[in-house]
């Protein structure tokens, strides 16, 4: 079950289309979707939680807490609006499409997939531009 939570101002258009998508994404992987929530916030949000548990005093995107059993993917994705609109911008993206990419990051990541090397990184951006494209064919 994926649910979204709002600690901002945010409110994602059409859940339902969002919802559909990520399971999408995750039986794509052959994985079993678990209990994964999306809480979105702002950047004062995130980074005291990038602080407080993982000792990195920076802004960032999304932060994930990966509580995966087996092949059922569970978990929290706390994602900053204000990362995601500042980062559409710097990467001449629209705002929909960065949102899309930050999504399918956080469940990458339960799937596996890492971001710490440029293969790893380089891997990663296009498993992200695949599942994206997966918004697309659903719609």
């Amino acid at each position: 079950m994926i649910d979204f939570n709002y600690e901002t101002d945010f409110n994602l258009d059409n859940e339902e289309v969002y919802t559909t998508w990520l399971s999408a994404i995750i039986a794509s992987e052959n994985k079993n979707e678990g209990e994964i929530n999306y809480i979105f916030c702002d950047d004062d949000y995130l980074h005291k939680i990038n602080v407080e548990y993982l000792n990195h005093d920076t802004l960032t995107d999304i932060i994930s807490f990966d509580y995966t059993v087996g092949n059922e993917l569970n978990g929290d994705i706390f994602v900053s609006v204000e990362r995601v609109a500042d980062n559409a911008k710097d990467f001449n993206v629209s705002f929909d499409e960065e949102l899309k990419r930050v999504l399918a990051h956080g469940i990458l990541h339960y799937c596996g997939y890492k971001d710490k090397t440029d293969k790893d990184a380089e891997l990663m951006r296009s498993k992200e531009d695949e599942k994206i494209a997966m918004f697309h064919v659903e719609q």
